[in-house]
């Protein structure tokens, strides 16, 4: 039996907006597994979100920098321990400067092996975890291509986000830093409805059959009835299915079209500290 604490309890608190109680219940139950514990507080009709935080990172920084030409874009986490340092100036001026080097690389490794003023990157960050007195770290590195790349970074370097879209036509800019701003907001958990993971679809289904048996639902409409509420969950979680946070009567798909009849979003990237 897991020692479940009271910060387990706030922790799951913070993550789902569940009750206190019914947070404490969920974690003895899953012996201590918050990803069970989300799974049966959503069985039990609790709207939690369906997917946790993005990353389990601490405190840090969130930087999002896009290439001259508009084509590329890469958005990492300079994590720490302390939202105190978090918010430095300078801790924050090295995330923007790592984050700008880092458009550069791939991959995270090859970033990490990278110059940086004479030294690997990752030997940096050994470096200012002796001058900070603590653990300094990448958590996210996420790059992201596409014909028009827009990002943003959200107030207090918590959140940032990558766009792309199909074209660089005009009104591409604010377009993708609208789109990217509804990523940052709405936490979409992929792009479009084939973005997401088979087992997640199979979770939501098996979730929502559980509940219409809770309200007497008839085991032959069970099917159908799921279908729909997983066209709902496609609409809730999948950026360009999700309302427009600036004009809700439109789709992000409809959003975009408005700007450009032929425009469509590719991809996104987003990180966030939990």
């Amino acid at each position: 039996m897991a020692n479940i604490t009271a910060s387990d309890v706030n922790k799951l608190r913070q993550i789902t907006g569940a009750g206190m109680m019914d947070c404490k219940k969920a974690l003895v139950e899953a012996d201590g597994d918050f990803d069970l514990a989300i799974e049966n507080l959503r069985k039990k009709g609790q709207k939690v979100a369906a997917n946790r935080s993005d990353r389990e990172s601490t405190e840090g920084a969130v930087i999002a920098v896009v290439n001259a030409d508009k084509t590329a874009g890469v958005v990492i986490s300079l994590n720490c321990e302390t939202d105190f340092v978090g918010k430095n100036e300078g801790f924050v001026k090295l995330a923007t400067d790592l984050a700008n080097q880092a458009i550069n690389f791939a991959t995270k490794e090859e970033f990490l092996a990278s110059d940086f003023n004479g030294i690997t990157v990752a030997d940096k960050l050994i470096e200012q975890t002796g001058v900070i007195g603590e653990k300094i770290e990448i958590g996210s590195f996420e790059r992201l291509e596409g014909a028009f790349v827009g990002s943003y970074i959200h107030a207090g370097n918590k959140i940032a986000t990558l766009v792309a879209l199909s074209a660089n036509v005009d009104g591409a800019e604010e377009a993708s830093r609208n789109v990217a701003m509804q990523a940052a907001a709405m936490a979409p958990i992929a792009l479009n409805e084939e973005g997401v993971d088979a087992a997640i679809i199979e979770k939501e289904i098996e979730i929502a059959k559980d509940l219409l048996r809770q309200e007497g639902k008839p085991e032959a409409m069970l099917d159908n009835i799921a279908k729909g509420k997983l066209a709902r969950f496609f609409k809730d979680n999948t950026l360009v299915n999700q309302d427009y946070i600036k004009e809700p009567k439109m789709s992000v798909t409809e959003y975009v079209k408005s700007v450009d009849g032929s425009l469509i979003v590719t991809g996104f990237k987003r990180a966030a500290l939990a």
